[in-house]
């Protein structure tokens, strides 16, 4: 009875030493939380004044969140009395042995974060990079994905991608569509220049500022080359190339302007 009332006594004097601690960790949880909760709102009104994507929005709420509450539990649990050196130590070796392990992947989430932080292109732009075109389908935090124009689906690693040199197409609204015609040596040049220009006046889809450009480019060795250059919005680039080639064809042969091709005079002498 006697060990009894006196494991008692310990356990009395146990709780009311240990309290003050348990309190002040109890209250630091509960004020800790609600700080996070007012710092997570007070950023997602920033962003959203700054009008910042929705996509690196949650992305950054998520990150700030989860790195606060850590830091908040780890305080916590150091009030209570809890050694945290050794688990520190712990962590931080496990940290950097997955970080070792997974360096090509956390290279790509850095991409991931840089694309979406600085924008260098937004989903629906057309780009050109790591060897390949398409439509910005999708960006992803590991990845981008690109839709080709013949359908097919292009998954690219955001941490090449990212630092890496690449041309977006979709950035300007208006882009430049280059040309380049042949006509036969002995035709009228400047009649093939004004057969072009007849073409490029009654396309309504070529802008008439900045203005056509069309010039003699080279006296190649079975052609006279004439370059082209319009102005066009950057919707309608495909369908004015392809459909000028076309117009220019049938139009040179009607108007009795000829399209060489490659050929070799040969003289044999006896």
């Amino acid at each position: 009875m006697q060990s009894f009332n006196f494991a008692l006594q310990n356990i009395y004097q146990s709780v009311i030493s240990y309290s003050p601690r348990l309190i002040g960790a109890i209250l630091t949880l509960i004020i800790g939380w609600w700080l996070i909760r007012v710092i997570h709102n007070t950023l997602n009104k920033y962003f959203e004044k700054r009008e910042m994507d929705p996509s690196l929005r949650g992305f950054l709420n998520s990150m700030i969140g989860i790195l606060l509450k850590a830091m908040l539990l780890i305080s916590v649990i150091g009030m209570l009395g809890v050694q945290m050196t050794s688990f520190i130590a712990i962590l931080g070796a496990a940290g950097l042995a997955v970080g070792m392990a997974l360096s090509g992947t956390l290279q790509n989430f850095a991409g991931g974060v840089m694309i979406l932080l600085f924008k260098p292109f937004k989903v629906g732009d057309y780009i050109e990079a790591q060897g390949h075109a398409g439509s910005v389908k999708e960006i992803q935090i590991f990845n981008t994905i690109l839709k080709t124009p013949d359908n097919k689906t292009i998954i690219i690693p955001n941490g090449g991608l990212s630092t890496s040199s690449m041309i977006n197409y979709s950035t300007e609204p208006s882009r430049r569509v280059d040309f380049l015609f042949r006509i036969a040596y002995g035709d009228d040049v400047d009649k093939a220049k004004a057969v072009i220009q007849k073409l490029i006046d009654d396309d309504t889809r070529i802008l008439k500022d900045p203005a056509s450009f069309i010039a003699v480019s080279e006296l190649a060795d079975s052609s006279v080359n004439i370059v082209v250059r319009v102005w066009a919005e950057s919707s309608n680039y495909w369908g004015i190339y392809f459909d000028m080639h076309e117009k220019v064809y049938k139009t040179f042969e009607k108007e009795g302007l000829n399209i060489p091709f490659p050929q070799m005079d040969v003289h044999l002498q006896k």
